[in-house]
């Protein structure tokens, strides 16, 4: 017996046992009149049902969301509320903004790996976060350094794809697309080559696998009621939860000793254009203020939005193009059209230095085919926010103050009523105007990067490096599924990622 099946176990005890009590007490603690003046979601069951459903969770809350586009599961503790209604969704993240966060819920599960960071936090620590981040985004200077990046790993991601395709060999899209981008990031982010590609660098690529377990360990929080009791007792999953963020802290902190050492020593701008320096340099104005706990959080959580997001995306991108190979013969003309190197003996380092801003920007057809992957398959499937006091939804529904609502990003692109009868088809087109330039739809009807205040910051960011990646793989290579019949599966994860990984295998156009 696996351990999710143990903890499944454990929790539909324990779920039934606290359900039962809830309903009992709720039909005997209200009165009549407080019943007619609130309305609450439908309900579709209890916790129970989530955890009995948890191998298809996403799935099992699209069927949910057909039937009802605000509905609630019941819990002993408050209402777990899910809505696929943008109406909804844009009075969470917008209108009454103030009244909605992360809350108790993700703080207490995340923060042993994230900390105080930017994905767990609210109010002035949120604020102060986001303000230091967003100047950091907005610069010419960044947008150039990590496009270099972005360019460097791209090309030596197709080497390694060129030496599979010479050989015949089948491999696994997801597992490169995961360390090349956990090189990007850090060498963006952190300022040093990790080589997870190419396995050089064996204390990066141990922090490596230690935050990606760490990262799919977290996951098990939101299911198991009793992970308290078990990081208590230091059993389990959360025994190893805590031995692979000790191994993320030390080498992290270590990290960060050696970048703080290194820019006070220079000046050299270079040296000095990755993200952690820039906060760096905002520490030596105010030490009390940016401690390094406060370093260690902000990293991590840039960390694991720019690694895990972007490649399950294109792991899913490379998955529905080889579904839909027009599409992928699309893409492939479009590179041909927009980028000077067209010649087919051209070189992959020659041709991912000619990709420019300019080039990218001609590129509508693969963004809309990178915007309808995020549509079916984005890499946050559901998002929470907590109330924090008393409220009334858009449609009536009464939300309690603590009670967790959740928008569905998963759901809700596969809604009829959102997006027409082919909800479910891959179609790049519905992206386009008649001229084929690309069209956005409202925030609030794409959820894929938040939308309000808590819009991604790093939005074109990751677009600009999925392009980048796609296009010089695309130029140079024509990929089908190593099984032709193949579906794919999500795995239960921070991030919506392929279970068991993509393998693929290419052919040198």
């Amino acid at each position: 017996m696996d351990l999710l099946t143990v903890i499944a176990t454990l929790g539909l005890v324990f779920s039934a046992a606290c359900a039962f009590a809830l309903l009992r007490g709720s039909s005997s603690s209200s009165s009549s009149k407080e019943k007619k003046q609130k309305q609450y979601a439908p309900a579709v069951g209890t916790i129970l049902h989530q955890i009995a459903n948890i191998r298809r969770i996403y799935d099992y809350h699209t069927e949910l969301s057909r039937k009802h586009k605000t509905f609630r599961f019941l819990s002993p503790f408050c209402q777990y509320i899910y809505t696929a209604d943008p109406i909804v969704v844009e009075y969470l993240l917008k209108t009454n903004f103030q009244n909605y966060g992360k809350g108790w819920l993700h703080y207490e599960n995340l923060k042993d790996l994230f900390g105080d960071g930017i994905f767990s936090v609210d109010g002035d620590n949120w604020r102060r976060q986001r303000k230091l981040a967003s100047y950091a985004f907005s610069t010419k200077a960044l947008r150039d350094f990590s496009s270099a990046i972005f360019r460097k790993n791209a090309s030596k991601l197709a080497h390694v794809v060129s030496s599979s395709a010479k050989s015949n060999d089948k491999f696994d899209v997801q597992h490169l697309l995961m360390k090349s981008t956990m090189d990007s990031i850090f060498r963006i982010g952190l300022g040093v080559e990790l080589n997870c590609s190419d396995s050089s660098d064996q204390g990066g690529n141990e922090f490596a696998k230690s935050f990606d377990a760490a990262n799919e360990m977290l996951i098990l929080r939101y299911v198991n009621p009793l992970w308290k009791v078990m990081r208590y007792l230091n059993i389990g999953s959360e025994a190893k939860l805590r031995e692979k963020i000790k191994s993320v802290d030390e080498y992290v902190y270590r990290l960060i000793s050696i970048r703080i050492e290194q820019t006070s020593e220079t000046e050299n701008e270079e040296q000095n254009e990755d993200i952690l320096s820039r906060f760096i340099d905002e520490r030596k104005k105010d030490p009390q203020s940016i401690s390094l706990q406060f370093l260690r959080d902000i990293m991590l959580n840039f960390v694991l939005a720019g690694k895990d997001s972007t490649a399950g995306t294109l792991a899913w991108f490379f998955y529905l193009i080889c579904k839909n190979p027009s599409v992928q013969e699309k893409i492939h003309k479009e590179l041909m059209e927009v980028t000077e190197a067209a010649e087919p003996a051209a070189d992959f380092d020659v041709f991912a230095g000619t990709i420019s801003e300019d080039s990218l920007n001609k590129m509508q057809y693969l963004h809309a085919a990178l915007t309808e992957t995020l549509r079916l398959f984005p890499p946050g499937p559901v998002d929470s926010k907590v109330c924090f006091s008393d409220d009334t939804l858009p449609g009536g529904y009464t939300v309690r103050k603590d009670d967790v609502v959740f928008y569905q990003p998963y759901p809700m692109g596969r809604m009829e009523y959102l997006w027409g009868v082919d909800a479910e088809a891959f179609r790049p087109e519905r992206w386009l105007n008649d001229d084929g330039i690309f069209q956005p739809e409202s925030p609030y009807k794409f959820t894929a990067f938040q939308a309000g205040p808590r819009l991604c910051l790093g939005k074109e960011f990751a677009y600009r490096q999925m392009k980048i990646f796609a296009a010089v793989l695309l130029r140079f290579f024509e990929f089908k599924l190593s099984e032709e019949g193949k579906v794919a599966r999500f795995k239960a994860s921070m991030t919506l990622l392929i279970d068991g990984g993509l393998f693929l295998e290419a052919r040198r156009r």
